[in-house]
Protein backbone atom coordinates (compact mmCIF):
# COMPACT_ATOMS: atom_id res chain seq x y z
CA UNK A 1 0.00 0.00 0.00
CA UNK A 2 1.27 3.48 -0.84
CA UNK A 3 -0.18 6.75 0.36
CA UNK A 4 0.92 10.33 -0.15
CA UNK A 5 -0.26 13.00 2.27
CA UNK A 6 0.21 16.49 0.91
CA UNK A 7 -0.33 18.24 4.24
CA UNK A 8 -3.65 16.96 5.47
CA UNK A 9 -3.59 19.64 8.15
CA UNK A 10 -1.39 22.68 8.39
CA UNK A 11 0.14 23.90 5.15
CA UNK A 12 3.84 23.12 4.79
CA UNK A 13 6.01 25.83 6.30
CA UNK A 14 8.84 27.54 4.46
CA UNK A 15 11.67 25.05 4.06
CA UNK A 16 9.37 22.12 4.79
CA UNK A 17 10.85 18.71 4.15
CA UNK A 18 9.45 15.67 2.39
CA UNK A 19 9.52 12.76 4.84
CA UNK A 20 8.92 9.13 3.92
CA UNK A 21 7.41 7.14 6.81
CA UNK A 22 7.74 3.35 6.47
CA UNK A 23 5.96 1.21 9.08
CA UNK A 24 3.63 -1.77 8.77
CA UNK A 25 1.74 -0.80 11.95
CA UNK A 26 -1.04 1.50 10.66
CA UNK A 27 -1.55 3.11 14.07
CA UNK A 28 2.11 4.04 14.45
CA UNK A 29 2.32 5.27 10.86
CA UNK A 30 -0.82 7.37 11.23
CA UNK A 31 0.32 8.99 14.48
CA UNK A 32 3.81 9.74 13.14
CA UNK A 33 2.35 11.12 9.92
CA UNK A 34 -0.04 13.39 11.82
CA UNK A 35 2.69 14.81 14.04
CA UNK A 36 5.05 15.42 11.13
CA UNK A 37 2.34 17.13 9.09
CA UNK A 38 1.46 19.37 12.00
CA UNK A 39 5.15 20.30 12.15
CA UNK A 40 4.77 21.49 8.55
CA UNK A 41 6.29 18.60 6.61
CA UNK A 42 4.98 16.78 3.55
CA UNK A 43 4.67 13.08 4.33
CA UNK A 44 4.62 10.01 2.10
CA UNK A 45 3.68 6.74 3.78
CA UNK A 46 4.40 3.10 2.96
CA UNK A 47 3.72 -0.10 4.90
CA UNK A 48 6.37 -2.36 3.35
CA UNK A 49 9.74 -2.29 1.61
CA UNK A 50 8.67 -2.44 -2.06
CA UNK A 51 6.13 0.36 -1.52
CA UNK A 52 8.79 2.45 0.22
CA UNK A 53 11.26 1.97 -2.65
CA UNK A 54 8.58 2.92 -5.20
CA UNK A 55 7.70 6.10 -3.30
CA UNK A 56 11.37 7.02 -2.83
CA UNK A 57 11.91 6.62 -6.58
CA UNK A 58 8.85 8.72 -7.46
CA UNK A 59 9.49 11.48 -4.90
CA UNK A 60 12.99 11.61 -3.47
CA UNK A 61 12.56 12.15 0.28
CA UNK A 62 14.57 14.60 2.36
CA UNK A 63 14.46 12.10 5.24
CA UNK A 64 13.16 8.58 5.89
CA UNK A 65 11.58 7.34 9.13
CA UNK A 66 12.02 3.59 8.73
CA UNK A 67 10.81 0.66 10.82
CA UNK A 68 13.47 -2.01 11.27
CA UNK A 69 11.01 -4.93 11.40
CA UNK A 70 9.06 -4.93 8.13
CA UNK A 71 7.34 -7.90 6.44
CA UNK A 72 9.32 -9.46 3.60
CA UNK A 73 12.08 -6.91 3.06
CA UNK A 74 13.38 -5.62 6.39
CA UNK A 75 14.31 -2.05 7.17
CA UNK A 76 18.04 -2.68 6.83
CA UNK A 77 17.63 -3.79 3.21
CA UNK A 78 15.27 -0.89 2.47
CA UNK A 79 17.86 1.51 3.90
CA UNK A 80 20.63 0.00 1.76
CA UNK A 81 18.55 0.20 -1.43
CA UNK A 82 17.40 3.77 -0.87
CA UNK A 83 20.94 4.85 -0.03
CA UNK A 84 22.23 3.17 -3.20
CA UNK A 85 20.63 6.03 -5.16
CA UNK A 86 22.19 8.78 -3.11
CA UNK A 87 22.59 10.00 0.47
CA UNK A 88 19.35 10.39 2.42
CA UNK A 89 19.11 10.88 6.20
CA UNK A 90 17.42 7.90 7.89
CA UNK A 91 15.91 7.57 11.35
CA UNK A 92 15.39 3.92 12.23
CA UNK A 93 12.47 2.72 14.36
CA UNK A 94 12.88 -0.51 16.30
CA UNK A 95 10.52 -2.34 18.62
CA UNK A 96 13.49 -3.88 20.39
CA UNK A 97 15.98 -2.05 22.54
CA UNK A 98 18.84 -4.53 22.43
CA UNK A 99 22.19 -2.97 21.58
CA UNK A 100 22.79 -5.30 18.62
CA UNK A 101 19.60 -4.03 16.93
CA UNK A 102 20.61 -0.42 17.42
CA UNK A 103 24.12 -1.10 16.15
CA UNK A 104 22.76 -2.93 13.09
CA UNK A 105 20.79 0.15 12.09
CA UNK A 106 23.76 2.43 12.62
CA UNK A 107 26.06 0.07 10.72
CA UNK A 108 23.97 0.42 7.54
CA UNK A 109 24.15 4.18 7.88
CA UNK A 110 21.08 5.22 9.88
CA UNK A 111 21.62 8.72 11.25
CA UNK A 112 19.51 8.14 14.33
CA UNK A 113 17.23 5.52 15.86
CA UNK A 114 14.18 5.60 18.13
CA UNK A 115 13.05 2.61 20.19
CA UNK A 116 9.35 1.76 20.36
CA UNK A 117 7.33 2.76 22.28
CA UNK A 118 8.40 6.35 21.71
CA UNK A 119 7.08 9.86 22.11
CA UNK A 120 5.87 11.25 18.75
CA UNK A 121 6.97 14.71 19.88
CA UNK A 122 10.48 13.41 20.54
CA UNK A 123 10.53 11.78 17.10
CA UNK A 124 9.55 15.09 15.47
CA UNK A 125 12.38 16.83 17.35
CA UNK A 126 14.82 14.14 16.15
CA UNK A 127 13.57 14.61 12.58
CA UNK A 128 14.03 18.36 12.75
CA UNK A 129 17.49 18.00 14.28
CA UNK A 130 18.64 15.63 11.53
CA UNK A 131 17.14 17.83 8.79
CA UNK A 132 18.80 20.92 10.22
CA UNK A 133 22.21 19.29 10.08
CA UNK A 134 21.58 17.87 6.61
CA UNK A 135 21.19 21.32 5.06
CA UNK A 136 24.36 22.59 3.36
CA UNK A 137 26.15 25.44 5.08
CA UNK A 138 25.56 28.68 3.18
CA UNK A 139 29.04 30.09 3.71
CA UNK A 140 31.14 27.13 4.81
CA UNK A 141 34.74 27.23 3.62
CA UNK A 142 36.59 24.01 2.73
CA UNK A 143 38.63 22.50 5.57
CA UNK A 144 41.72 20.40 4.81
CA UNK A 145 44.08 18.18 6.78
CA UNK A 146 45.98 14.92 6.24
CA UNK A 147 44.88 14.65 2.60
CA UNK A 148 41.24 15.02 3.64
CA UNK A 149 39.00 17.86 2.49
CA UNK A 150 35.44 18.67 3.48
CA UNK A 151 33.31 21.14 1.52
CA UNK A 152 30.52 22.19 3.91
CA UNK A 153 28.53 24.15 1.33
CA UNK A 154 28.38 21.18 -1.03
CA UNK A 155 28.45 18.55 1.74
CA UNK A 156 31.23 16.75 -0.12
CA UNK A 157 34.35 15.14 1.27
CA UNK A 158 37.45 13.79 -0.46
CA UNK A 159 40.53 11.80 0.47
CA UNK A 160 43.57 12.52 -1.71
CA UNK A 161 41.16 13.93 -4.29
CA UNK A 162 38.89 10.86 -4.37
CA UNK A 163 35.26 11.32 -3.34
CA UNK A 164 34.26 9.77 -0.02
CA UNK A 165 30.83 8.23 0.38
CA UNK A 166 29.79 9.47 3.82
CA UNK A 167 26.49 9.50 5.63
CA UNK A 168 25.19 12.72 7.18
CA UNK A 169 26.67 11.97 10.60
CA UNK A 170 29.97 10.66 9.20
CA UNK A 171 30.38 13.89 7.24
CA UNK A 172 29.64 16.05 10.27
CA UNK A 173 31.97 13.97 12.43
CA UNK A 174 34.84 14.29 9.95
CA UNK A 175 34.24 18.04 9.57
CA UNK A 176 34.30 18.46 13.35
CA UNK A 177 37.57 16.53 13.67
CA UNK A 178 39.21 18.55 10.88
CA UNK A 179 38.18 21.79 12.57
CA UNK A 180 39.43 20.62 15.97
CA UNK A 181 42.70 18.70 15.44
CA UNK A 182 44.93 17.55 18.26
CA UNK A 183 42.23 17.83 20.93
CA UNK A 184 40.81 14.94 22.93
CA UNK A 185 37.02 14.72 22.64
CA UNK A 186 34.84 12.63 24.89
CA UNK A 187 31.86 10.78 23.46
CA UNK A 188 29.61 13.19 25.34
CA UNK A 189 31.37 16.13 23.63
CA UNK A 190 30.98 14.53 20.20
CA UNK A 191 27.33 13.70 20.81
CA UNK A 192 26.63 17.28 21.82
CA UNK A 193 28.67 18.98 19.07
CA UNK A 194 28.01 16.62 16.15
CA UNK A 195 24.60 15.13 16.94
CA UNK A 196 23.24 18.12 18.82
CA UNK A 197 22.06 15.91 21.69
CA UNK A 198 22.65 16.59 25.37
CA UNK A 199 22.12 12.92 26.18
CA UNK A 200 21.82 9.62 24.32
CA UNK A 201 23.32 6.18 23.79
CA UNK A 202 27.09 6.65 23.51
CA UNK A 203 27.45 3.50 21.39
CA UNK A 204 26.04 5.67 18.58
CA UNK A 205 29.30 7.62 18.60
CA UNK A 206 31.37 4.44 18.79
CA UNK A 207 29.74 2.93 15.71
CA UNK A 208 30.15 6.11 13.66
CA UNK A 209 33.82 6.41 14.65
CA UNK A 210 34.39 2.85 13.46
CA UNK A 211 32.56 3.49 10.17
CA UNK A 212 34.48 6.73 9.57
CA UNK A 213 37.81 5.02 10.28
CA UNK A 214 36.88 2.41 7.68
CA UNK A 215 36.64 5.16 5.08
CA UNK A 216 39.60 7.41 5.90
CA UNK A 217 42.22 5.18 7.53
CA UNK A 218 44.75 3.17 5.53
CA UNK A 219 44.40 0.39 8.10
CA UNK A 220 41.19 0.89 10.12
CA UNK A 221 42.26 -1.80 12.60
CA UNK A 222 45.38 0.28 13.43
CA UNK A 223 44.12 3.86 13.07
CA UNK A 224 46.60 6.70 12.70
CA UNK A 225 44.24 9.64 12.14
CA UNK A 226 41.42 9.09 14.64
CA UNK A 227 43.22 7.93 17.78
CA UNK A 228 41.57 6.54 20.89
CA UNK A 229 42.47 8.43 24.08
CA UNK A 230 42.22 5.98 26.97
CA UNK A 231 39.64 7.03 29.53
CA UNK A 232 38.57 10.07 27.48
CA UNK A 233 37.45 9.41 23.91
CA UNK A 234 39.10 10.28 20.59
CA UNK A 235 41.63 12.68 19.10
CA UNK A 236 42.22 13.58 15.45
CA UNK A 237 45.94 13.56 14.58
CA UNK A 238 46.41 15.20 11.16
CA UNK A 239 50.19 14.67 11.14
CA UNK A 240 49.86 10.95 11.93
CA UNK A 241 53.61 10.62 12.37
CA UNK A 242 53.47 8.41 15.46
CA UNK A 243 53.05 4.65 15.42
CA UNK A 244 49.51 3.49 14.75
CA UNK A 245 47.35 2.42 17.64
CA UNK A 246 47.44 -1.28 18.53
CA UNK A 247 44.67 -3.38 17.01
CA UNK A 248 41.32 -3.67 18.81
CA UNK A 249 42.09 -0.53 20.78
CA UNK A 250 39.32 0.15 23.30
CA UNK A 251 38.89 3.37 25.25
CA UNK A 252 38.51 3.12 29.00
CA UNK A 253 35.23 4.06 30.63
CA UNK A 254 36.34 7.46 31.84
CA UNK A 255 34.12 9.81 33.83
CA UNK A 256 30.54 9.78 32.59
CA UNK A 257 31.17 7.27 29.83
CA UNK A 258 28.53 4.58 29.54
CA UNK A 259 29.88 1.02 29.83
CA UNK A 260 28.16 -0.01 26.60
CA UNK A 261 30.08 2.62 24.62
CA UNK A 262 32.88 0.36 23.46
CA UNK A 263 34.67 -0.58 20.27
CA UNK A 264 33.02 -3.63 18.71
Amino acid sequence: MQQSYESAGAAPCAGAARVLVVDDDPTVAEVVTGYLERAGHVVDRADDGPAALALAAAHRPDLVVLDLMLPGMDGLEVCRRIRAHGPVPVIMLTARGEEEDRVLGLEVGADDYVTKPFSPRELVLRVQSVLRRARPAADGHPVRAAGLTVHPAARRATRDGAELSLTLREFDLLAYFLRNPGRAHSREDLMREVWGWEFGDLSTVTVHIRRLRGKIETDPARPRLIRTVWGVGYRFEPDATTDPAPPDETPGPGPGTAPEAREA
